[in-house]
């Protein structure tokens, strides 16, 4: 049983970016959960272990495997299936440590973290997740840094035109719904199929970037129809090279 459920926001994959309040959140965990996502995204792992090193934490750490998505279900059912064998992998690795003993010397009531990629409120799905456990835990966030942020700052561009608006989606609306109408700045995430590819509204300048705060970090801006390739060709190269990838990008119209 969870009583406390800490999710902790870690940015987007540079140590530098939890917050102090984070660190000092690993610090006082009883127990921290760690999903393993297979061994072509090992250095996944590795960079949660890292920022559990700097923090100084004393936790015993509990290993879960990350489940599968069935891609037979329709996308919402293969979701809602998803988040559910999450939430048990969760309560049945806590169950297996402490039918093995592991961690005596921790208070085993104290709370449980998790470290969130980005920020637990932002297109992660966390928080729905931990909603599923029973009896409900009480919920502490600690906000990161987004890959919105990382991305503006990496491109060294502000989110917003003067007094504009702004409209973050994914890549799944984006390939079927089309530029959002009256949109002046859109974020995309979430985007595995280049949906950018496929827009056909004028005047649209792309900033992409992905492993953004990462020593991998890569970045491509210019006129979308300019560098459409150039990113396809460069994700899928940095895809190949590392086994996995997180990228975002900004589209504007001028």
């Amino acid at each position: 049983m969870i009583r406390d459920l800490w999710l902790i926001g870690m940015g987007t994959g540079s140590p530098a970016h939890i917050t102090l309040e984070g660190m000092a959140a690993l610090r006082d965990a009883a127990t921290i959960l760690l999903p393993h996502k297979g061994a072509d995204k090992d250095d996944l792992a590795g960079l949660r272990q890292a920022i559990l090193e700097a923090a100084g934490t004393r936790a015993r750490v509990v290993p879960f495997t990350y489940p599968q998505r069935d891609p037979d279900l329709p996308y919402q059912q293969r979701v809602e299936a998803w988040h559910d064998e999450i939430a048990l992998q969760w309560q049945a690795a806590l169950k297996l440590q402490e039918h093995d003993g592991v961690g005596e010397a921790t208070d085993r009531d104290g709370p449980v973290a998790l470290l969130v990629w980005g920020d637990p409120a932002l297109y992660d799905s966390t928080l729905r997740i931990a909603r599923r456990l029973t009896p409900a835990p009480q919920i502490r966030v600690i906000p990161g840094i987004t890959s919105i942020q990382a991305l503006t700052a990496a491109h060294a561009i502000p989110l917003n035109t003067v007094d504009g608006p702004v409209t973050v989606t994914t890549g799944r609306r984006l390939r079927a719904h089309g530029w959002p109408e009256d949109a002046d700045t859109v974020v995309v995430m979430l985007d595995g199929a280049c949906s950018f590819a496929d827009l056909s509204e004028p005047g649209l300048h792309i900033w992409w970037g992905a492993f953004l705060g990462m020593p991998e970090q890569v970045l491509v801006s210019g006129p979308l129809p300019e560098v459409a390739d150039q990113i396809k060709a460069t994700r899928a190269e940095a895809r190949a090279r590392h086994g996995w990838l997180m990228d975002t990008y900004l589209l504007r119209r001028s």
